[in-house]
């Protein structure tokens, strides 16, 4: 059997998780596998395609050059046949907004009613996914709310709103009980940060007065760490709606910038309902 016939989705699948997830046990957790499966579809791949894909230590994993290479076309490869999927088995009937982590903050209920009221033959989906592009990428939704920056040479976008930023912190916290807690105080903390889909970067201090950063990969992680006190967050505000949690304190921060949310979608196969559904959260953002 030659290379291409070989080659399978599941292969290529298999391969994005680990790169986007940074590690083979996290890929597995995504992809719902072990990580035995997980390690031999990877070298089935590498086997069927000849190069070496990725390296890896025993804490990292990095794509190769050849891994650069191949990463850039399964993304497309996998998106087209979710998109095939999607449109031959739902035509226009369902629209799939993902997400990272919040959707759209406390807009998001109302949000669902009023799509649910004015387009009822259009089904609407949230779908979370823990990726930079909230699954766009991936093939796992139409199109997707950010809070970080887009690739405009793969997307479009359009900003439907601005978001303050807060600051999560224990419930024990001294800073607690504090109304608002100026922005740059926190150079003096411990910051945990994801490193895929967060908002946040020590670069927004000044140097010489940058807080301490961990990393984290996921919202569950990330607040599990913020509650034990050792670490604080800065997030948007849709994060305080939508993960109100027992141990857990949000409060505004002064003086820190606010953060554009964008609508972003595919150049060329944009779903119909795209642009009603960016109308919908301008208006709701502007209320």
């Amino acid at each position: 059997m030659d290379a291409e016939s070989a080659l399978e989705l599941r292969h290529l699948r298999h391969f994005v998780a680990v790169v986007d997830a940074g590690s083979f046990t996290d890929a597995a957790l995504e992809l719902g596998v072990s990580q035995a499966t997980v390690s031999r579809t990877l070298l089935a791949l590498e086997r069927i395609l000849g190069v070496r894909l990725l390296h890896r230590t025993s804490r990292t994993v990095e794509p190769t050059t050849a891994g650069v290479t191949v990463l850039a076309r399964a993304r497309v490869l996998l998106a087209d046949a979710g998109t095939l999927v999607h449109e031959v088995t739902t035509g226009h009937t369902r629209l799939r907004l993902g997400h990272a982590w919040s959707a759209v903050g406390r807009h998001t209920a109302e949000f669902q009613r009023r799509w649910h009221d004015r387009h009822p033959d259009v089904e609407l989906q949230l779908v979370r996914t823990n990726t930079a592009t909230g699954g766009l990428a991936e093939g796992r939704c139409d199109l997707a709310v950010v809070r970080t920056a887009v690739d405009t040479r793969r997307y479009a976008h359009t900003v439907v709103g601005h978001e303050r930023r807060c600051v999560a912190l224990a419930s024990d916290d001294p800073w607690a009980r504090r109304r608002v807690i100026p922005f740059a105080e926190l150079g003096g903390r411990t910051l945990v940060v994801d490193r895929r889909t967060g908002t946040t970067s020590p670069d927004l201090w000044p140097e010489g007065a940058r807080p301490a950063v961990e990393y984290t990969h996921d919202i569950d992680d990330w607040l599990a760490a913020i509650a034990t006190g050792r670490c604080v967050g800065v997030t948007p505000e849709a994060t305080a709606a939508q993960y109100r949690r027992d141990g857990i304190r949000y409060r505004p921060l002064r003086d820190a910038g606010r953060i554009p949310v964008r609508l972003i979608w595919r150049h060329r196969d944009a779903h119909p309902a795209t642009h009603l559904a960016a109308a919908l959260l301008t208006e709701l953002y502007r209320a």
